[in-house]
């Protein structure tokens, strides 16, 4: 591995970004089969293709020289899912989904992808069981146990949100390629998982999960979970534990992490309104104790809806900081375009990478129509410790999101993103530190 520097590497390392636009506010829908009594068989289909445009190349890998990228990504997740009713003793569940994915013209402006990845895997492949009313005290549905290769997510996904790193065919020491679609992310599900879910929707509640990685790209991380939390009125409090367990040292040593293997994360965190209308905050401290030391990240954040304004605006603003070191794990998009993935260049192709950086975000969005959202996305990096990486500055992400029909998304975004440094002084954009001027076209249909 020539060109990856271990301080590169050593940062986070979910740089890829899991379409948020398409899973906020609209949910995948399935055709359904059959339906016969408390039997049901769906068909699944999610289709989603990217056309983007980069005015910089970024030095993450070494292999990208100064100018513009042009590519083009898309998946097709496809397969059955459905659900059998057992007697008034629960309900067993399950999903086989396989997804095709592949990358097309330049490659992606960071050089993780060449534009050749082609790959069609099994994505879905998991069985579950819900109590129904079996257990009453807990509420109804108040066990639920499945295994398998899903998507896992704990809280909003500041910490884990499914399994969404793709890289393609780039030498980077060792085959990390996982089929390309780099920003759009379509393979999500952890390869194996074991997961007991107990409590109903209010009260107490909480989560045990066994988590294997098949991801090369993040060392075939091995985790296991505990969550606790408590939903009421006024928001949600929660708490977890992830330890981490093992990971491929081959792999470990060429991405920087092998302190995963038996490292501890600690997350307190809530979320709610505290009963007041239009308001939602929300705020995250988490601890992590790796075999270097001690670091942490956290967040504040505060939305406010202008419910009597024309178009509804919400106006937001968060603060977040994560420590020198501070390993991020499997974060992602939970609620659309900033979360946690912050800025559409920043986040998956300039950095900072949710390591090494406090970071400022104002957001507004409206909806002028019920089936269509306009928003504005405002961001400002700086870097803690600049000895291990200069990635500062600042990103305004403009973008819309239209849902022409239950089974059409479309989404432009503009984007332009001013770094502090140019890879020759320290940071990452080659040839400069000019604004970069992105644009890209997302398009997804669901069935």
């Amino acid at each position: 591995m020539n060109h990856l520097t271990r301080d590169r590497l050593r940062l986070p390392l979910a740089f890829a970004v899991a379409i948020g636009c398409a899973l906020d506010g609209t949910s995948a829908s399935a055709l359904e089969l059959s339906n016969q009594g408390d039997s049901v068989l769906n068909a699944d289909l999610e289709a989603i293709f990217t056309a983007i445009r980069s005015s910089e190349n970024y030095d993450l890998v070494g292999n990208r020289s100064k100018g513009s990228s042009s590519w083009r990504e898309g998946y097709i997740k496809y397969g059955l899912s459905g659900g059998q009713g057992l007697a008034g003793n629960g309900t067993l569940y399950g999903a086989f989904n396989l997804l095709s994915s592949g990358t097309w013209g330049d490659g992606d402006a960071a050089g993780l992808t060449e534009g050749s990845e082609r790959r069609t895997a099994v994505e879905d492949a998991y069985l579950g069981w819900q109590s129904g009313n079996l257990v009453p005290w807990l509420g109804e549905d108040g066990v639920d146990i499945s295994g398998g290769r899903q998507i896992v997510t704990l809280g909003d996904g500041f910490l884990i949100q499914g399994d969404p790193v793709s890289v393609g065919d780039v030498d980077l020491g060792a085959d990390f390629d996982r089929g390309g679609a780099y920003y759009l992310a379509g393979r999500k599900a952890f390869d194996q998982t074991a997961v007991l879910r107990l409590g109903g929707s209010q009260g107490w509640r909480g989560d045990l999960m066994w988590l294997k990685s098949d991801n090369r790209f993040q060392a075939e991380t091995e985790l296991a979970v505990a969550n606790l939390e408590q939903v009421g009125e006024l928001g949600t409090l929660g708490i977890s534990w992830i330890r981490g367990l093992d990971v491929n040292q081959r792999f470990a040593e060429i991405i920087g992490l092998q302190e995963r293997d038996g490292m501890d994360t600690v997350s307190l965190r809530g979320r709610g309104g505290l009963g007041v209308e239009n308001l939602e905050l929300a705020g995250e401290y988490v601890t992590q104790n790796k075999h270097s030391g001690r670091e942490n990240a956290w967040f504040l954040e505060s939305a406010w809806t202008f419910a009597d304004l024309a178009w509804s605006p919400t106006a937001s603003y968060r603060y977040s900081r994560f420590s020198e070191v501070f390993d991020p794990l499997f974060y992602g998009l939970s609620r659309g375009y900033g979360t946690w993935f912050q800025g559409e260049v920043a986040a998956n192709y300039a950095g900072p990478f949710n390591s090494n950086t406090q970071v400022h975000h104002v957001s507004l969005k409206a909806a002028p129509r019920e089936n269509l959202t306009l928003g504005a996305l405002y961001f400002d990096f700086n870097s803690l410790e600049e000895n291990l990486g200069n990635l500062g500055g600042r990103e305004l992400d403009l973008y819309a999101e239209w849902l022409v029909n239950d089974h059409l998304l479309i989404s432009p975004l503009l984007g332009f993103y001013k770094p502090d440094r140019s890879s020759e002084q320290g940071g990452l954009q080659l040839g400069g530190n000019s604004t970069n001027t992105y644009l890209q076209l997302v398009l997804g249909t669901f069935f």
